[in-house]
C-alpha cells in the first residue's frame, strides 16, 4: 500500500460512551479519554498487545463521541488524560490553567492523504476547479472553532484570499458534512479518505486536494492535567512509554516498506478490528486505507500548536491572551 492512499477514520458523535476497562495491570489504572474511531489507532495497539502491563499500569479507555467533552471530562477529574483535536475550545479550556499538552498524535503530512478537499458536482461545473477559487462560495464544517475551521482558514492564507470571504455553514457532524456536499447543499467540504474516495470515484463529488499536501498540521494531541503532572507523574511517564511502543508498532505495521503487508500488518490489523468496523466485512481494506501518520516516538508538532493557538486567537475563538509555554510540557515525549 502506498502512503498515498492512507486517511484517518472520523466518524459523527455527540456523546459519551462507556468504554470497559482492558487488561489492568497489577499496579495503578490511568484513565484514557479518546474517540472510538481510526484515528486513535496506536493507542488500540497498546492496550491489545499488553504494552502498558509491561509498564506496571492499566489503562481505562473511555470513549467519547466528540472531541471537547474529552477536554472537558479532564477539567471535571473523570480522566486522566485524553487525546483529541486542538480547537478553540481546547485551548480555552487550556487557558484556564487545568490542561497540559504533551504529545503527539495524528498529524497532517504531506504525501500522507489524510483529508480530502472536495467540491460538489455543480459547483465544479460553475468553475470552481481550484481552493483559490473558494471566495463566493459555502464551506460546509462541523462547527466554529473546529479543526476543519482551521484547516479552512490556513488554507485560505495559503491561497492567498480572505476566509471571510467563504460562507461557513456548520453542519454538526461529519457525516452531515459529507451528504451536503454530495448533495450541493454546500459548495465545499471536507471528509476523510475513506469516505472521500467511494464519492469521487462514483463521480459524485469532485476532489481539489489533500489538505496535508497543502497545511501539514497536528490535528489531535496527547494532553493531561495539572494535577496528574503534580500527583501522578511516574504512571503518566510509564502511560507515555507503553503508548510510545504502541505508535512504534503501528508506524511498523502500516508505513515501514519492509513490513507493509506482512505479519506486523496483520496483527495489528486484528487488534484494531476489535475496536472499529467491528461487523464490516471490508474491516481490514478500511483500516489499511484508513491509518493516518503519527511522527516517530509520537512526538509533538510544538511549532504547529503554537499556530494553532495563534490562529484560533486571532479569529476571537479563544478567551486568552494564552501563553503557549504555559501549555505544553515537553517533558515525558519528544517534539519533532
Amino acid at each position: 500500500m502506498q502512503i498515498g492512499r492512507r486517511a484517518a477514520l472520523a466518524l459523527p458523535a455527540s456523546a459519551v460512551l462507556a468504554g470497559r476497562p482492558r487488561r489492568a495491570g497489577a499496579g495503578e489504572t490511568v484513565r484514557l479519554g479518546l474517540l472510538h474511531t481510526l484515528s486513535p489507532a496506536p493507542f488500540y495497539l497498546a492496550q491489545e498487545h499488553g504494552l502498558w502491563t509491561g509498564e506496571g499500569i492499566g489503562v481505562e479507555f473511555r470513549f467519547f463521541e466528540a472531541a471537547l467533552p474529552i477536554a472537558a471530562a479532564a477539567v471535571a477529574g473523570d480522566i486522566d488524560v485524553g487525546v483529541t483535536a486542538l480547537t478553540g475550545g481546547f485551548f480555552s479550556l487550556a487557558g484556564k490553567g487545568a490542561l497540559q499538552v504533551i504529545g503527539g498524535g495524528l498529524h497532517e503530512q504531506k504525501g500522507v492523504e489524510l483529508t480530502a478537499f472536495l467540491v460538489s458536482r455543480q459547483a465544479h461545473a460553475a468553475g470552481l476547479t481550484d481552493i483559490s477559487k473558494m471566495p463566493g462560495h459555502s464551506f460546509g464544517l462541523t462547527q466554529y472553532g473546529s479543526s476543519f475551521h482551521y484547516m479552512m482558514g490556513w488554507l485560505a492564507q495559503a491561497r492567498g484570499f480572505d476566509i471571510r470571504s467563504v460562507t461557513l455553514r456548520p453542519l454538526q457532524t461529519t457525516g452531515n458534512m459529507a451528504a451536503a456536499v454530495r448533495s450541493g447543499q454546500v459548495d465545499a467540504s471536507m471528509a476523510i479518505a475513506s469516505v472521500a474516495r467511494p464519492l469521487i470515484a462514483s463521480g459524485e463529488v469532485k476532489r481539489l486536494g489533500w489538505v496535508g499536501d497543502e497545511v501539514p498540521y497536528q490535528i489531535t494531541a496527547l494532553f493531561t492535567t495539572r494535577a496528574m503532572i503534580a500527583g501522578r507523574a511516574d504512571a503518566l511517564r510509564r502511560f507515555c512509554r507503553g503508548y510510545q511502543a504502541g505508535v512504534a508498532e503501528y508506524r511498523e505495521a502500516f508505513f515501514h516498506p519492509g513490513s507493509v503487508g506482512g505479519r506486523a500488518t496483520e496483527s495489528a490489523i486484528a487488534a484494531i478490528e476489535k475496536y472499529v468496523f467491528t461487523s464490516d466485512p471490508d474491516a481490514a481494506a478500511k483500516i489499511r486505507e484508513g491509518v493516518g501518520w503519527y511522527d516517530e516516538g509520537a512526538a509533538l508538532d510544538t511549532a504547529d500548536v503554537r499556530a494553532q493557538l495563534a490562529w484560533f486567537t486571532a479569529q476571537n475563538m479563544v478567551k486568552g491572551p494564552i501563553d503557549a509555554a504555559a501549555i505544553i510540557d515537553t517533558a515525558f515525549l519528544p517534539t519533532r
